[in-house]
């Protein structure tokens, strides 16, 4: 299957020298970035109407970044010059064969002002043949030096994902640190958590095609995958692109800067020798990050207990996700116990998760509508949601469906199925912007509930006698203390964390040690939230609208 987050950018060598001088020369602060103001500067010498510049634009940045790397660069560059030629652009238009040798467009005036830059600047200042890259080492100070943090101004963001960097840093990540969020919620968010592709995580009972799912996708097997009717994955399995196959240890990839797994380190050495990273070269995974996951356990196999916090791990990686796809089987619709915590700890990211019936080629028409029945009765009983879970049938393995069972009915419905599913999967990459901001605002209205919880338990702790039993009077009655913050603050209970969860975490806080609510901190969260939020959208929208 193939994912394709950004248009089709093929051009001969020739063509791919000229475009890169002219994106040097488009890229105003040579960050590698091509803004929206840089664009319509540079687009202005094409002569194009306005309103073809607008739709230039939309397709090359279908991402929503709010700006153009090189390979979006070349695909505008391409629809430019088609726009100029009086074709009529498409989403499709750059999928057409013979790209590759559409011409460059006419830029009135270009050359000359590219003679004139060569001229004034210096012979080691030329620039070079290979696509510019982007500059995430000062964003990374940002996250690790207090003294970067505080010169850091929403002004000079070149995109949405790095106005979300400035205003972490600034106001949201204060109030976590202050309040203990990471200590009670997520870990604190580091630059690669906001860099990272978009994740699509497979939940489900072992033997029920998760990684032959994988497999279906990629048209291949990966590094270390093994296939078969016994529980094969052991571990979790994370699949990202590489320049060659092979498989790193969960404490290597754990440590390492580039990548968004180091708060895995609080779940120990017991998960992280079951967590493996596998890297292969692959055109989808330049888009997505798979992650495999082991079978969740069943009948007798409950009794052996996992050495980690299975349920904790998922948890952390649902927040992490785009995407989460529960797979069942005809012949294991029964939810465990294991899996009912592991679907109860999906709980606030019900808008992530699809429900895949695979192997649905193995029950005849009638079985299958019996199964189907007799599944969504049992979710019914665990997700606790008034709406209809999204539920897609079919047989996602690359071996031909089997028409004996399904007939010719059942082979429609089944490829219907699947390319709904497919068409899913292939606007994740499209929408990792946008789902990256209502994650971002998710999290910043879950810390200021945070904030307004451990405050108001402060407040309630006396001066100087019968602490302790205050405390525990506190923890006793946290349901009763929720609803106080709620009338106080009028925030709505279905933002409030689980009520046990925190309670076993309050156990081990001495809750006289935390702070006060801070006006301006909270001041501060709600101008992002409010103000600095929406401005930055429309900063980073289609420059021509």
């Amino acid at each position: 299957m193939e994912i394709l987050s950004s248009p089709i950018t093929t051009c001969s060598r020739k063509h791919e020298k000229i475009y890169q001088d002219w994106f040097n020369f488009a890229d105003s602060d040579g960050d590698g970035r091509v803004t929206g103001s840089d664009a319509t500067k540079f687009f202005a010498m094409s002569n194009v109407p306005r309103q073809d510049l607008k739709q230039v634009w939309a397709i090359a940045d279908s991402k929503r970044q709010g700006f153009l790397g090189f390979k979006e660069f070349i695909a505008a560059m391409q629809l430019i010059s088609l726009a100029q030629s009086g074709s009529i652009l498409t989403n499709d238009t750059l999928n057409d064969e013979g790209v590759e040798n559409i011409e460059p467009p006419n830029m009135e005036g270009l050359e000359a002002l590219l003679a004139s830059q060569k001229s004034s600047s210096k012979p080691n200042d030329s620039g070079v043949n290979a696509s510019p890259q982007l500059q995430p080492s000062r964003s990374a100070r940002w996250f690790t030096s207090s003294k970067s943090s505080k010169k850091v101004t929403l002004a000079s963001a070149t995109s949405i994902v790095d106005g979300l960097k400035k205003l972490y840093v600034r106001k949201l990540k204060p109030l976590e640190i202050t309040y203990l969020f990471n200590d009670f919620g997520s870990p604190l968010l580091t630059n690669s958590d906001f860099d990272a592709k978009p994740m699509i995580m497979l939940l489900g009972q072992y033997s029920t095609g998760k990684t032959t799912f994988i497999k279906y996708l990629l048209k291949s097997g990966y590094p270390g995958s093994h296939i078969g009717p016994e529980p094969t994955t052991d571990r979790f399995v994370v699949l990202m692109n590489g320049p060659d196959e092979r498989s790193i240890p969960g404490n290597t990839i754990a440590v390492q800067a580039d990548m968004p797994f180091s708060g895995l380190t609080n779940f120990g050495t017991a998960f992280l020798s079951k967590f493996e990273c596998s890297q292969m070269p692959h055109p989808l995974l330049e888009h997505v990050t798979l992650i495999d996951t082991p079978g969740v356990l069943s009948g007798e196999k409950q009794r052996t207990q996992r050495t980690y916090d299975f349920t904790g791990v998922t948890s952390w990686f649902a927040a992490k996700c785009d995407l989460i796809l529960l797979l069942f089987d005809p012949h294991k619709l029964d939810i465990s116990d294991e899996f009912k915590r592991v679907i109860s700890s999906l709980r606030g990211h019900d808008d992530k998760i699809r429900v895949v019936l695979n192997k649905a080629d193995q029950v005849d028409t009638q079985q299958l509508m019996r199964v189907y029945g007799a599944m969504m009765w049992s979710l019914g009983k665990v997700l606790n949601t008034p709406e209809v879970t999204r539920v897609y049938i079919g047989s996602f393995r690359d071996t031909p469906i089997n028409e004996a069972a399904g007939g010719p009915l059942g082979q429609e419905l089944f490829e219907r199925e699947q390319n709904d599913l497919l068409s899913d999967l292939k606007d994740i990459p499209k929408k990792s912007c946008d789902r990256r901001i209502n994650e971002f605002v998710k999290r910043a209205r879950a810390a200021k509930i945070h904030a307004c919880i451990i405050s108001h338990l402060k407040k309630e702790m006396p001066a100087i006698l019968g602490k302790a039993r205050t405390q525990q009077r506190l923890i006793d009655n946290l349901e009763d203390e929720f609803q106080k913050v709620q009338r106080e603050h009028h925030l709505p209970a279905g933002d409030f964390p689980n009520v046990e969860q925190f309670r076993e975490i309050l156990g081990g806080f001495n809750i006289d040690k935390f702070e006060k609510l801070k006006p301006k901190m909270m001041q501060d969260v709600d101008d992002m939230l409010g103000y600095d939020i929406p401005e930055l959208l429309k900063n980073f929208r289609n420059p021509y609208e």
